[in-house]
């Protein structure tokens, strides 16, 4: 999703929950238990997404500071130009994802219905 917005001139945000262990952001920019941060380009230094982490620098009032955000904790991306993107359920694995046949974002398929008491599959939903 990440590059899909960027290749198409959308600037990505990730909202993420900052009550994870293992989450390094300024804590006076959450709000409600939640952060929203850029993850665009021109907002980040060294961005590195990781399978396990995402990690870059970025400028809070004037004042670079480096991030480090588990995946886990990402809750969702989104373009800040439309709104749409993509919400992740609670569930610490994540679907895959594949290409949308009109060249639009990534689509996740929908999950199978479960089946007597196997663990619900995660879900990821699109957000307008």
């Amino acid at each position: 999703m990440h590059e899909w917005m960027v290749d198409n001139g959308f600037t990505p945000h990730i909202v993420v929950d900052a009550g994870r262990e293992g989450l390094r952001v300024p804590p006076g920019h959450v709000q409600d238990g939640k952060i929203v941060l850029n993850v665009s380009p021109s907002a980040t230094r060294a961005l590195s997404l990781g399978n396990d982490v995402v990690a870059f620098e970025a400028r809070f009032n004037g004042v670079a500071q480096q991030l480090a955000v588990p995946v886990a904790a990402v809750v969702g991306i989104y373009a800040r130009e439309t709104g749409q993107g993509m919400l992740f359920s609670d569930e610490d694995a994540t679907p895959p994802v594949t290409p949308a046949p009109d060249g639009g974002p990534p689509q996740a398929p929908p999950p199978p219905a479960p089946s007597g008491g196997d663990k619900p599959r995660p879900k990821l939903k699109v957000v307008k």
